[in-house]
């Protein structure tokens, strides 16, 4: 390709936002000659590879604004440790079914038992599904509500919370809550919880 039409094509897959296309569309067009391929055939493995680094992109940016505080997934579980965990129930739950369904999982159990190994790995399963996923402590998200409240920004709050397919809130009964921090939490109308 000649100079002058390559800035061109560059500048133009940059202002369309095609990354990866910008990026692999020389190997490609090498790589597709030499396996005698066509133009379309060309096109369609630039158009597969933008697709996938751009949902790869995606769930990158899901899992960053779900707060988790460490990425777990279920595959790094060790379930035999906890046989008491019907495995196929929690793997039956990665599938997010119950998301769209708007039903609650409440995961109950001593400290120590993998309840928020298991809620990261549903809220990572969430997340590459396209959901929108929060992660928070007990403790946190009733300070947040608190705050929120003394600052009249307590609706603004809530709507965030709202926009959220599902919201995973850990160590809800090992931290003792004021009155005023327990109402706050119950009051709030929130999707999942």
């Amino acid at each position: 390709m000649t100079e002058a039409p390559q800035i061109l094509l560059n500048h133009q897959l940059k202002r369309l936002k095609l990354p990866t296309i910008l990026r692999e569309y020389d190997k490609q067009a090498r790589l597709c000659a030499a396996e005698g391929r066509d133009h379309v055939q060309f096109l369609a493995r630039l158009i597969e590879l933008e697709l996938i680094d751009r949902e790869r992109r995606m769930i990158e940016r899901r899992i960053k604004a779900a707060k988790f505080p460490a990425t777990k997934s279920l595959d790094s579980f060790d379930f035999a440790a906890i046989p008491s965990l019907n495995k196929m129930q929690v793997l039956e739950l990665a599938r997010c079914e119950w998301i769209d369904r708007c039903e609650n999982v409440i995961a109950l159990g001593p400290s120590g038992t993998g309840k928020t190994h298991v809620a990261l790995g549903l809220g990572l399963a969430a997340c590459q599904k396209g959901m929108a996923v929060r992660f928070t402590s007990a403790a946190a998200i009733v300070h947040e509500l608190m705050e929120a409240r003394d600052e009249r920004q307590l609706l603004r709050l809530q709507k965030q919370l709202v926009k959220q397919k599902l919201l995973i809130i850990d160590a809800l009964g090992f931290v003792p809550l004021s009155k005023t921090g327990a109402e706050c939490l119950t009051s709030a109308p929130m999707g999942q919880i």
